[in-house]
């Protein structure tokens, strides 16, 4: 390990929720809860206004309508969110080449790497400065952990939310960590604590006295051996800036089980073409086709065929996972599918079995059409369905944006019953007002969503730390070694 905390993770604080937040005025300081709106939906993230009430990241959204019912609830903006994260991402890139991204808001530095810091005085400068121009650039706040590890790093993260920054100084990792329960360390999930309670052991402390040979009799000798070294602190995890993709896939989640075969055949093609695109997206082909089906008794049952070559051809796709389907039992209905596309390469390579030229075109000419929730910013309306009347019933997302010929620029609150609720308001605008409109008003549209911040304020780049909501020493329970927050409190919260 090193002898510095020159190892940066950063985490964006309730991402999602901020983003949303920062782009609505009449959201700022309100419960807002942001994932799938369907009886089986699940909560992708919670402000901290929302987690008062108990509401947290994968909880059933049904759960969290009754634990706050009064919460702005919003479907994902995936395309905005990772715009932002680009930005952010960007940042990183300037403090060190070694950023290893974790998801759209999280990541590892090594600020070392880049010359951004060798020492502790250097290495809490970066801190100050990134978390500073974070806020300039997107006008959300990130925390920060400072340690010479990746592990004692994220640790330290979580203990600087939100809006904070704490450093772990080297050489008290281990007085640090004793008092800590087993699942702060990585690869600790409800499972194995239950285990290592039972053998008595709640504390990191209490892991470390186990001792080796006892962890690898209770948890196997891979896992013992990695949570006997961590529970000494010892993480020489290297920050790898390029993590090689090993799938594509794509699923979805139905509110009501799909019983009618045909419609489940429909639904995997569907899911194939949108999997193709997300690997030509990628740049990639694949050679091994998987297809995954959750019955309606939550089995789950995943089906593979691996091709002569890699391919990204969306016919030959399709008629992999038709074929694997057809051996597959979906008697009783279906809650999700999936597909998939794994052995990954940057060639294709012609298929024997690729469709008619015909064929590929009307594939072709699909794509783009299909609007998957969320994807990207002008996503606010699904397919328009039409009726035996012939009208056209266009379906509105809660949280996307969207823009009338007359009131200008706003956002989906909900819709229903032939309705659409708007309020009209940007991300500079005061809180905006209300309005309905039938859902086929032909003066509504879907819209690109606003930027968060009209401009880039002055010293983005090398900014003086801009103070956060609240200023917080050390709580008392934290030993010395933390060395302090700034800008936040230093409450353990995600």
């Amino acid at each position: 390990m090193r002898n510095a905390p020159t190892i940066l993770h950063l985490d964006m604080d309730a991402f999602f929720a901020s983003v949303e937040q920062a782009s609505k005025p009449s959201l700022r300081g309100k419960a807002v809860v942001v994932g799938g709106l369907g009886p089986r939906g699940v909560v992708a993230t919670a402000s901290y206004e929302a987690r008062v009430f108990g509401v947290h990241s994968a909880m059933p959204m049904a759960q969290a309508r009754r634990l706050a019912p009064n919460a702005a609830y919003l479907v994902p903006r995936f395309g905005v969110y990772r715009s932002i994260s680009e930005q952010v991402m960007a940042l990183l890139r300037e403090l060190s080449p070694l950023v290893e991204p974790l998801s759209l808001d999280e990541a590892f530095v090594d600020l070392e790497a880049g010359g951004a810091a060798r020492d502790e005085e250097s290495a809490r400068l970066a801190g100050v400065r990134l978390r500073a121009d974070i806020r300039a650039v997107t006008g959300l706040t990130g925390s920060v952990g400072l340690a010479a590890s990746k592990m004692l790093a994220k640790i330290a993260s979580e203990q600087a939310k939100p809006d904070g920054l704490v450093l772990i100084e080297p050489g008290t990792e281990r007085a640090l960590l004793a008092p800590m329960s087993v699942r702060t360390l990585p690869g600790v999930g409800p499972a194995t604590g239950d285990h290592l309670r039972r053998a008595g052991i709640t504390t990191v402390g209490e892991l470390a006295e186990a001792g080796e040979d006892e962890l690898v009799r209770l948890l196997g000798k891979a896992h013992g051996h990695a949570l006997y070294a961590m529970a000494q602190a010892h993480d020489e995890r290297p920050v790898v800036a390029e993590r090689e993709a090993k799938s594509v896939s794509v699923e979805d989640t139905y509110d009501v089980d799909i019983h009618d075969r045909v419609r489940v055949g429909l639904e995997v093609q569907r899911l194939a073409d949108r999997c193709v695109r997300r690997l030509r997206g990628a740049g990639l082909s694949g050679r091994t086709i998987v297809l995954k089906v959750r019955r309606y008794d939550f089995s789950t049952l995943t089906r593979s065929e691996t091709l002569r070559g890699p391919t990204d051809d969306p016919a030959v796709v399709r008629e992999a996972v038709a074929r694997l389907l057809d051996a597959v039992d979906t008697t009783g209905g279906v809650r999700l599918l999936g597909v998939g596309v794994s052995g990954l390469a940057d060639y294709t390579q012609e298929d024997l079995f690729a469709q008619a030229a015909g064929e590929r075109a009307d594939v072709a000419a699909e794509e783009g059409k299909e609007g998957e929730a969320g994807r990207d910013g002008r996503e606010a309306v699904v397919e328009p369905v039409e009726e035996r009347t012939g009208s056209v019933e266009r379906h509105w997302a809660a949280g996307h944006d969207v823009r009338h010929s007359a009131y200008g620029h706003g956002w989906v609150q909900g819709s229903g019953l032939g309705r659409v609720t708007v309020r009209f308001e940007t991300p500079d605008s005061a809180p905006g007002r209300v309005r309905t409109f039938r859902t086929a008003d032909p003066e509504l549209e879907p819209a690109d969503p606003l930027p968060l911040v009209s401009r880039t304020p002055e010293g983005a780049g090398g900014a003086e730390e801009v103070p956060g909501p609240q200023t917080s020493s050390v709580p008392a329970s934290l030993p010395k070694s933390w060395s302090g927050t700034e800008g936040g409190a230093a409450t353990s919260r995600p």
